[in-house]
C-alpha cells in the first residue's frame, strides 16, 4: 500500500516497484500502531537469511508510552526532534558470536542488513514507513536494553509509523522530506574486477543530510 503518491524514483532496469517505493520519511502521525502491525513487520525480519542460519539479530521495540520515552531518550537530539512523533521505536542489535560454536561472527552485521530490509519492505506492505537511524547514544542504549557490550552490538535505531504531514517538521528537515535518488548502476556493479575509474564516472555524490 502506497500512501505517499507516485514515486519520483525511476529505476534503470526492470524491478518490482516495492524497492523504489520504500524510503525513509521523518514525518510520522502520532496515532498509535497496533501490536499486530508491529509483529507483522518483525515476523518478516525473522525470515531473513543469515550465515549458518544463526539469526544473530535482536529487535527491542517500544510501543507503550513508558518504553517509547525511554527509547527516545537514547537517540541523538537531532533525531529526537522528529522521531518523537513516531508511534513505535526499535533498536536493532546482533550477537557478536555464533550460537553453535561461540566463534566471532563477522557476517552478523550483513545479516542484520537483510533483516532490516525485510522489515522495511513489510512495513510498506502494511501502509507504514520505517526510518533507520545511526544517530543514538550507544552506551545509553546498551544500558537501557540490558545488552552487554561484550556480547552484543547495537547497530541501528528505527522509527516506525504512518507518514504524517511534512508541515509538522522543523524547517531543517522539511526540505529533505522526499524520496532520494541513487548513483548509477555502473558505479556499483562491475563485471570482473572492480574498476575505480568506471565507478567514479557513474557516481553521483549523495545529497548531504539525506537518509537511506
Amino acid at each position: 500500500m502506497n500512501t505517499s503518491g507516485p514515486s519520483p524514483r525511476i529505476p534503470q532496469e526492470d524491478i518490482d516497484p516495492q524497492f523504489t517505493d520504500r524510503w525513509s520519511p521523518r514525518s510520522f502521525r502520532p496515532a498509535s500502531i497496533r501490536q499486530e502491525e508491529l509483529l507483522s513487520i518483525l515476523e518478516a525480519a525473522r525470515w531473513a537469511p543469515s550465515c549458518y542460519n544463526d539469526q544473530p539479530w535482536i529487535f527491542c521495540y517500544a510501543i507503550q508510552e513508558e518504553h517509547r520515552r525511554a527509547f527516545l531518550s537514547a537517540l541523538a537530539e537531532k533525531n529526537q526532534r522528529w522521531a518523537a512523533h513516531a508511534p513505535a521505536l526499535l533498536f536493532l542489535a546482533y550477537r557478536k558470536n555464533f550460537a553453535h560454536n561461540g566463534k566471532s561472527n563477522r557476517w552478523a552485521a550483513f545479516d542484520c542488513g537483510a533483516a532490516w530490509m525485510s522489515l522495511a519492505l513489510q512495513a510498506r506492505k502494511r501502509g507504514l514507513h520505517a526510518h533507520a537511524m545511526a544517530g543514538f547514544d550507544a552506551d545509553k542504549a546498551h544500558t537501557l536494553l540490558n545488552l552487554p557490550k561484550d556480547r552484543y552490538e547495537i547497530i541501528a535505531a528505527v522509527a516506525v509509523g504512518k507518514r504524517g504531514s511534512p508541515e509538522q517538521l522543523d524547517d531543517e528537515f522539511r526540505d529533505m522530506e522526499k524520496p532520494n535518488q541513487r548513483q548509477a548502476l555502473d558505479a556499483c556493479a562491475h563485471e570482473g574486477a572492480f574498476s575505480a575509474a568506471a565507478a567514479r564516472a557513474g557516481m553521483t555524490p549523495p545529497a548531504p543530510g539525506r537518509d537511506i
